[in-house]
């Protein structure tokens, strides 16, 4: 794996420190930057030793695009690892502003990537407010490095190009169509190149775009020729200008060197630049094939107005890859990785998990051994009392149970077949339906069986063949079952929708039963895309490949309604709605309070634990209208083993991707992304309504719900907590509630009474006012 970013230089820097170490160890700042992991800085600890917290600072003394910190903790001792961090940024080392990322550090010597949203700075400051260990209040650092421009803009969005025109320093038109203006025409088989014919034009080569406007611009996203018209002019060394007036260019805001490969690159502007000209210069061919340069397509970004695209909160560390998630009960994330919190492999019989408090954001970490199961890889299902059911994987045949009441994980009844990579959805009767999994265990015959919270056993379904739920992967059932999409009706059944364009009903009553229920309209298979449950009956499939890996991902999106007949066994009609603005495969989709769904992530032709074609820019569906809108692009890539769950305070957190050992594209963090429905141009919050009344904590299917508000509200409703791994969460379903008004702002609320619809479990509860802010959620328990 190559890493995403490059490291910085640091001929040139400096290091201050809060304090340091001289008097009995030459523990100076500067030795963070000499190169020598046997030299390190460390607080000050002779005499008395300085309180925590402790911080270091790095002045680059110029500017630079950052977007991660290095940290490489002592050798010779764990003393002074640093646990809990903060990241600040400066311009000038007086103006900090906000902390860009922050988190809690595993305590081990391997070296940590901070990561942020990349931007321009002078100076980065790290500061620890805690020891790793709890060994005293000490912190130290063998090594600093920075890492720069990692070719993923953060925090903008992508200009529209309507009316926009292309031109070049020199342009091939006598033997080919290679005008400057293919760049624009969103058709990426048609291609800007360098003159070639009758002796070639020596380099540099430049593009230059016309906005026809003054608009503020903050990146550059360059798309290479494809692969099958040859590699000839894949741009290598590069830099950016920008000109108001298309005469007078300044001094560059980018430059670099990309890759000598066809993946979309892009560049971040050391500032966001008014601009109407903006002129792409290539110095060099990457492969030094020739003197030419070619483009496919080439567009700007902007910094993202936040009540249309939202905003991304700081990038918080986690002290492991939260390669599954859950939101719990008591306003807490549960997250873990594997036997290992960057690695996984084996069978060892534990598991690395941490617990971020959402109200807090603090992050604890905690290895759970005691049900003698490595979680990674797992099924997962939510209870209907609020606990967490995690089966199989890396120990194929054993099932876990978390208990968020008494933070408390306890062992129940193995499974009848060993899985890896399954699927699970609570039915409507409490019990739980798992399905497929070949990752781990014997490959194919993984067929369906159910767990009854009465017994802690699992009864085997002989009637639910996973043959017939599998797609046409080239690699067989060893990932033609994987990740499959399983919605959860009436009567213990559940509607098998995908990844394989085949659906299927199934009755998991006695030996089950398994029913064709037509194919996702002219959709082909879809693995590692996923479906979502937007309103009662009615879904969202989005993104996915024909195959697990090594096959390009699609844009598209369809729409699953199940009718009135919900669980009758009756044919779903599936048609498409619009089109994703990008292809996408490991993406995660979230349901949000309104019924809009928001899709994170993703690549456009997949391949784990690889961070190469990235998408990274959100989007968000719309059911009234069934298009996609552009949200605000992301700081870290998130694919392969990446995650995103909605939170009770209708934000979202989306973190994680990698869990491959000694590679680059580990993703030990996340962030929390506030939806435009919260925010006002100037990205300051607007006012929410707010419940008055406690609501009761549990309420019976078809029960009258009283609630007040402290403003009028015109929809409820109900949103199921989630648990995401692999692209999957088949717990997550949002139920819009009918109700009545009781006063001026109370109301009563009625319950479905089918658990096939209000499924039992833990809910979000939001309210909404006319203009469609959602309250912050209270938690309820149904059924």
């Amino acid at each position: 794996m190559e890493p995403a970013a490059p490291v910085l230089s640091r001929a040139g820097w400096t290091a201050t420190a809060s304090d340091e170490e001289t008097a009995r160890g030459d523990n100076r700042a500067a030795n963070v930057l000499d190169g020598k992991a046997e030299t390190i800085w460390h607080s000050r600890w002779s005499e008395s030793a300085a309180a925590l917290p402790h911080s270091l600072v790095i002045d680059m003394h110029r500017t630079e695009v950052v977007s991660a910190l290095l940290y490489q903790p002592r050798a010779d001792g764990p003393n002074g690892r640093i646990g809990e961090y903060a990241i600040h940024l400066s311009a000038d080392g007086q103006n900090w502003g906000a902390a860009v990322a922050s988190g809690t550090l595993a305590d081990d010597a391997t070296t940590k990537t901070l990561s942020f949203a990349a931007r321009g700075t002078r100076y980065v400051r790290l500061t620890a407010t805690s020891e790793a260990g709890k060994r005293g209040p000490w912190s130290s650092a063998a090594e600093i490095q920075l890492l720069g421009d990692p070719g993923l803009p953060a925090s903008v969005v992508e200009l529209p190009t309507t009316g926009w025109t292309a031109s070049a320093s020199d342009e091939e038109t006598a033997q080919a169509d290679n005008r400057a203006a293919n760049v624009l025409d969103g058709d990426a088989d048609t291609l800007w190149h360098s003159r070639w014919s009758g002796g070639a034009t020596p380099l540099p080569h430049s593009v230059t775009i016309d906005m026809h406007r003054t608009q503020t611009v903050s990146a550059l996203t360059y798309q290479p020729r494809k692969s099958g018209g040859g590699p000839n002019g894949r741009i290598g060394a590069y830099s950016v200008a920008t000109s108001l007036d298309g005469v007078s260019f300044g001094a560059p805001v980018a430059g670099g060197v990309w890759k000598d490969d066809d993946t979309v690159k892009s560049t971040t502007f050391t500032r966001p630049t008014p601009a109407r000209f903006v002129r792409l210069t290539a110095t060099t061919e990457a492969g030094n094939r020739g003197p030419w340069s070619s483009a496919a397509e080439i567009r700007l970004s902007s910094p993202a107005d936040p009540s249309v695209s939202g905003a991304w909160d700081r990038v918080t560390g986690f002290p492991l890859v939260p390669v599954a998630t859950t939101v719990l009960p008591n306003n807490k994330l549960l997250a873990w990785s594997a036997y290992a919190i960057d690695r996984f492999g084996g069978s060892n019989g534990y598991t690395q998990t941490a617990i971020m408090d959402l109200g807090t954001g603090q992050v604890t970490q905690r290895r759970v051994d005691n049900t003698g199961h490595d979680m990674f890889c797992p099924g997962i299902a939510m209870l209907s009392d609020g606990r967490v059911l995690v089966t199989g994987g890396s120990n194929a045949s054993r099932a876990s149970i978390y208990d968020p009441r008494t933070d408390t994980w306890s062992a129940t009844g193995q499974m009848n077949t060993p899985r890896g990579y399954q699927a699970m959805t609570l039915l409507s009767n409490g019990e739980a339906f798992v399905l497929g999994g070949s990752w781990s265990g014997a490959r194919g015959d993984k067929d369906g069986e159910v767990w009854s919270p009465a017994t802690g056993k699992w009864r085997k379904l002989p009637g639910v063949p996973a043959k017939d739920t599998l797609t046409a992967d080239p690699a067989g059932p060893y990932r033609a079952d994987n990740h499959q999409w399983l919605h959860a009706t009436s009567r213990g059944r559940v509607l098998h929708l995908g990844p394989s364009k085949q659906l299927n009903w199934i009755d998991t009553t006695g030996n089950g039963t398994i029913t064709p229920a037509g194919t996702r309209a002219d959709s082909p298979d879809a693995m590692n895309g996923n479906a979502v449950s937007y309103d009662i009956g009615k879904l969202l499939t989005l993104g996915g490949a024909t195959a697990y890996e090594n096959a390009n991902a699609t844009r598209r999106a369809y729409a699953v309604d199940l009718g009135d007949g919900i669980g009758d066994g009756i044919r779903p009609v599936s048609k498409r709605t619009g089109d994703m603005g990008y292809a996408r495969s490991f993406s995660n989709s979230v349901v949000l309070p309104d019924g809009k769904v928001a899709v994170f992530g993703g690549q456009s032709y997949p391949v784990p634990f690889s961070d190469a074609t990235s998408v990274m820019t959100p989007e968000i569906w719309d059911p009234a209208t069934g298009t996609f809108t552009k949200l605000a692009s992301m700081a870290v890539p998130r694919n392969y083993h990446s995650v995103a769950n909605l939170l009770p305070d209708g934000r979202i957190f989306s973190g994680g991707g990698g869990l491959c050992g000694d590679c680059a594209t580990n993703h030990s963090d996340g962030a929390v992304f506030t939806p435009p429905y919260l925010l006002n141009p100037d990205g300051t919050r607007k006012p929410r309504p707010a419940f008055t009344s406690t609501p009761p904590a549990r309420i019976a299917n078809g029960a009258a719900l009283p609630v007040t508000t402290d403003k009028p509200v015109t929809a409820f409703s109900l949103v199921r907590a989630g648990a995401a791994t692999h692209s999957v969460d088949n717990d997550q379903r949002r139920i819009p509630l009918t109700f009545r008004q009781t006063g001026g702002t109370s109301y009563e609320l009625k319950v479905p009474d089918d658990p096939g619809v209000a499924l039992p479990g833990t809910y979000m509860l939001f309210a909404l006012d006319p203009a469609g802010v959602p309250s912050v959620a209270k938690m309820i328990t149904i059924g």
